[in-house]
């Protein structure tokens, strides 16, 4: 394994100094005095390089490529022909999450396999299986993030399905080991104080004990893990008390469904699924707040083909997310939805009368505003023609109607409440309640609002939907998905 990871170093670093000296005597014509001195002072660099530590070598992999992931969406996110810049941005996305995973292998690495390597079982049949065990683990778990670029389809490959859970039981493993490791230093430092000595027996002990531990709970926690998300979504029923609602469309029901991620790990069959279970339903409106494909639209035509069946009777509405931007092919993607009966709201607004749903709206007041706005990601990856614009989505929404706005990310829900704070309701997702722990710790850091319901204020609720299936992953632990019953009340 250390092997690999010299050589993966070895290969991306020198290559992008050694493009960056290229590019320095192309641009500048040095003379061959100054053309000396910069070889020997890529001579040192490299000496340098040498020197450093194969988790060094992977921490600057990984700041390098984040640094071109910079450059690129600020200066050629708008020059790059679309298919171009998915297949750049997707391969960035792919070398940086290795690079920073190479020191997550380094360390299970070590933890599992090298410090067993002196014992007397470390010649043993056994001991070689263990290794490879270990080494195809690691390997279907970095290569995880590749099946995105040559893995979809209307169905997963069970290889992507292999790759996505190797990876989830490697964030499981590495998180734990990363406790185990704490609580270690902690015993010690206690002991320390006390008086206390930790024998050569404990540490042998401790060596053999480490990665029998490591392996059995990340294989309990990761099978509890596929077995959640194996599962249909929870339907879970939520009243939610909206002011100035007209009479006539008291109770409204909207089935609400987030970050489907169709892609390497979900097809067809979960649509069928999701759509069969909204059906049972009988919604009123259907709204799908963003993050419904991880590929291109000529890719999953059949896989979201199940949406057509949708039976909702006010219609079914979409806004992006972040990963429809990742797509490239937005624009490929409402002409399908809507071939599918699924309006996408890109900065838009529809009236919606207890009888009809219309940009318009009826001859008379009895209606509902319902707005989508553009993720925020499009601003950030400058994707022409795209991003939030609230004034342009809720244009014509009078604050004496209720008003539901539908933004993917919690973040864009905070900034329209701090615009527009007589907003009746924001729909979101994104957070996934943070999947799988530990990344449910992050999720919840991170975001303005994590998972379910929250009153704002006293006429102004967000609802933050934990996702209907997963991204990547097929774990869901210390989460579950969710399909949402939205019952509207009407307060006078």
């Amino acid at each position: 394994m250390p092997g690999v990871v010299r050589i993966l170093s070895l290969l991306l670093v020198p290559l992008l100094l050694g493009s960056a000296r290229g590019l320095h005597e192309l641009t500048f014509q040095s003379p061959p005095a100054q053309n000396w001195q910069g070889t020997l002072l890529g001579a040192e660099v490299m000496a340098i390089f040498r020197q450093l530590s194969l988790g060094a070598k992977a921490a600057l992999a990984a700041g390098t490529v984040f640094v071109s992931m910079v450059i690129s969406r600020s200066y050629l996110a708008e020059s790059l022909e679309l298919r171009a810049w998915r297949w750049l941005f997707c391969l960035q996305l792919a070398l940086f999450a290795n690079s920073l995973m190479l020191l997550g292998s380094l360390y299970i690495w070590r933890s599992t396999v090298s410090n067993l390597s002196h014992s007397p079982a470390a010649e043993s049949a056994c001991f070689q299986l263990w290794k490879m065990a270990i080494v195809a683990f690691l390997a279907l778990a970095h290569s995880s993030f590749f099946t995105m670029l040559f893995l979809v389809a209307e169905e997963p490959y069970l290889f992507s399905l292999a790759a996505y859970s190797c990876l989830g039981a490697y964030i499981i493993m590495v998180c734990f080991l990363c406790t185990l490791s704490g609580m270690e230093q902690a015993y010690q430092l206690l002991a320390l104080r006390a008086g206390r000595v930790v024998g050569s027996l404990d540490k042998t002990r401790k060596l053999a004990l480490r990665p029998a531990l490591a392996v059995l709970v990340t294989a309990v926690l990761s099978v509890v893990g596929l077995l959640n998300a194996a599962q249909p979504p929870a339907v879970k029923t939520v009243e939610v008390p909206i002011h100035w609602l007209p009479a006539s469309m008291d109770n409204l029901k909207i089935a609400l469904l987030s970050d489907i991620h169709l892609g390497p790990t979900v097809g067809r069959t979960k649509m069928e699924m999701f759509v069969k279970m909204v059906n049972t339903l009988e919604p009123d409106v259907t709204v799908i707040v963003g993050d419904l494909c991880d590929a291109e639209a000529s890719v999953l035509r059949t896989a979201v083909a199940p949406l057509g069946q949708l039976r909702s009777r006010l219609g079914t509405y979409f806004v992006t997310g972040n990963h429809e931007y990742y797509t490239s092919d937005v624009s490929n993607w409402f002409a399908l939805l809507e071939s599918l009966n699924v309006k996408p709201l890109h900065n838009q607004n529809v009236k919606i009368s207890a009888t009809q749903a219309q940009p318009g709206g009826g001859e008379d007041d009895d209606w509902i505003c319902l707005a989508g706005v553009d993720d925020i990601e499009a601003d950030i990856l400058h994707y022409s023609g795209h991003g939030m614009d609230l004034e342009k989505a809720l244009g014509g929404c009078s604050p004496d109607h209720t008003t539901i706005l539908l933004a993917h990310q919690p973040l864009a829900a905070k900034r329209a409440l701090q615009a527009r704070p007589d907003i009746n309701l924001i729909l979101s997702g994104h957070t996934h309640a943070g999947q799988i722990f530990p990344l449910n710790v992050a999720a919840y850091l991170l975001n303005p609002f994590f998972a379910g319901l929250y009153q704002v204020a006293q006429t102004t609720f967000v609802y933050v939907s934990p996702g209907t299936a997963y991204y990547g992953i097929p774990m869901r632990l210390g989460s579950r998905a969710e399909i949402t019953e939205l019952i509207l009340q009407r307060v006078p």
